[in-house]
């Protein structure tokens, strides 16, 4: 059967090959080759803003940032809306366009950085023939692959960061200046490993500068009691990433009698001190992103999605969903706003005053906000529960949640872990075992949430400040032990981050990626260890042997 689309950058694409007739995502053909095009053109606008800053010439910061949304519209569930894309590639090709009449040296520019079109038929045209499998080699395209979904993971990043006044101009100009050497047809294999550890470097950078815009704009997480059930005042469910919407939303509904709630990755939120002024910041609803349609449906009232992941809503609450950011969908109501700007949520607030209060579908409560800075004071406590014998054993199992049956692995060996072992955990993957009644070490929760998955870097810093407090040589002699699930192209910048630290032994499931060939996964496996995982007895022999 014909291909009607390429694409294999998420966990769950079709067969574990790639969706080759319609996205498990939900996209269609036509919108898988738009955003292919989209990154097609950002790449040969990049090169376009290299060859400018090796001439010495300044490259804005809205040029950066329009790049960077740019990767970020393209990630698994984020966007659903073809006019976006038609109109993206549009302002690309503009934006190219000024600044090659700025460059002084137009000589050996590539196809991609001198393609212009004006129409949408040739949009079209151009988009069958610059994806994914555009690139014959297996090898070469795995690595290019890889490296394009770790910086659209490190773009998740820098957007939010972005949100919040903090910007890296070293970062952006990496980004760039790496998307416009993945048209390079001459890098070689070596070459391009190379680069894909020197991604995972500026991954560290990235989410550096996202925690400490993070931390610097709302104080660092603390420990937090988060309620799960509901109060019966109409309320908004926010879900997504971004915290500058919430916060946003959280002035705008501030003695309106609508309390909002957060949902999926949202949840953090409540651990910021910032964030805990607001009375009608109620609580969390629901679980994670996969389960929208259901927990949607129930909530009664509207929900706003600031990012990914959205699940194609159903006709039945369709029109109380509403999109902002990179997030869209055909047909939900878009709210305007980029890089901090006021975004204008009353009729979201308005709508919300009609519907009835969510129904509830869970109660108690759920711990976390145990981010570097709030494990560093607990630091003492902990060494002396590891040194005692008390904690054996740190489990790392961060990343994402899903559909697939498979994932119940996690809750299961969570389940299995003895009683001496801690999970750290962050991202929607928490969701598998954060209402576990797992209980405690020495006071110490045996579940210990950092954030969200752009609040890994705290997982990394941890890891790095138990190295030095033990005085050990190599990370990889602590007793942790990295069981992480993945889903989309953020788990994939933070794995790159990991590899670039020195992490090694790092498992991944419920399956390995399918945009690495067997030569480029055998790299990892014997470079890296990376590893993939079988079932929770035998996987629990080996971690614990």
């Amino acid at each position: 059967m014909e291909n009607k689309m390429f694409c294999f950058q998420c966990q769950e694409t079709a067969g574990c090959t790639g969706c080759t007739q319609f996205g498990v995502c939900g996209k269609s053909p036509d919108l898988a080759r738009m955003q292919d095009l989209l990154v097609y053109v950002s790449k040969g606008l990049s090169e376009v803003t290299t060859r400018l800053r090796k001439e010495g010439k300044e490259v804005s910061s809205e040029v950066n940032h329009f790049i960077t949304i740019n990767l970020f519209t393209t990630i698994t569930n984020a966007n659903f809306d073809d006019e976006i894309f038609y109109e993206r590639v549009k302002r690309a090709l503009e934006i190219k366009e000024e600044l090659l009449n700025k460059l002084s040296n137009k000589d050996c520019l590539s196809e991609a950085a001198l393609w212009n079109a004006t129409t949408r038929e040739e949009y079209d045209e151009k988009s069958k023939v610059v994806g994914v499998l555009a690139t014959k080699d297996e090898d070469i395209r795995s690595l290019r692959e890889l490296i394009t979904y770790g910086l659209k993971g490190l773009s998740a990043y820098m957007k939010h960061a972005n949100e919040l006044s903090y910007d890296n101009e070293e970062v952006s100009a990496f980004m760039q200046e790496t998307l416009a050497k993945l048209l390079n047809d001459n890098l070689t294999v070596d070459e391009l490993v190379a680069l894909t550890l020197e991604t995972g470097k500026v991954g560290v950078d990235g989410m550096a500068l996202l925690d400490n815009a993070n931390t610097g704009t709302y104080g660092h997480p603390e420990v937090t009691k988060v309620n799960i059930g509901v109060k019966n005042n109409p309320g908004i469910l926010v879900s997504g990433h971004d915290l500058k919407d919430l916060e946003q939303l959280l002035e705008q509904t501030k003695g309106t009698g609508v309390d909002v709630y957060t949902h999926s990755e949202m949840l953090p939120a409540h651990y910021y001190p910032a964030f805990k002024k607001y009375d009608h910041f109620v609580g969390n609803y629901g679980n994670a992103w996969w389960k929208q349609k259901e927990e949607f449906e129930s909530f009664n009232g509207p929900i706003l999605m600031t990012t990914n992941c959205i699940v194609p809503p159903k006709d039945s609450y369709k029109d109380r969903v509403f999109t902002t950011g990179a997030a869209g969908f055909p047909g939900c109501k878009h709210i305007d706003g980029i890089d901090g700007e006021a975004k204008d949520f009353s009729e979201i607030i308005e709508l919300a005053k009609t519907c009835k209060a969510p129904i509830e579908i869970e109660n108690g409560e759920i711990i976390g906000g145990f981010a570097h800075n709030q494990v560093m004071q607990l630091a003492d406590k902990v060494v002396d529960a590891v040194k005692s014998g008390a904690i054996k054993k740190f489990f790392v199992m961060a990343g994402c949640d899903g559909r697939a049956k498979s994932r119940n692995y996690y809750t299961d060996f969570a389940k299995a872990l003895p009683k001496d072992t801690v999970i750290l955990t962050a991202g929607c993957a928490k969701y598998k075992y954060n209402k576990l009644d797992l209980g405690d070490i020495a006071g110490i929760p045996r579940v210990l949430d950092a954030g969200q998955c752009n609040d890994s870097y705290s997982l990394a810093l941890i890891a790095l400040k138990l190295k030095e407090v033990f005085e050990l040589q190599d990370i990889n002699d602590l007793p942790i032990a990295f069981n992480i699930a993945w889903y989309e192209q953020k788990a994939v910048i933070v794995l790159l981050s990991l590899l670039y630290l020195g992490v090694k032994n790092i498992h991944l499931g419920p399956t390995l990626p399918a945009f690495l060939s067997p030569n480029v996964a055998k790299v990892l496996v014997e470079n890296f260890g990376i590893g993939g995982i079988t079932n929770v007895e035998d996987d629990l022999k080996m971690f614990l042997a």
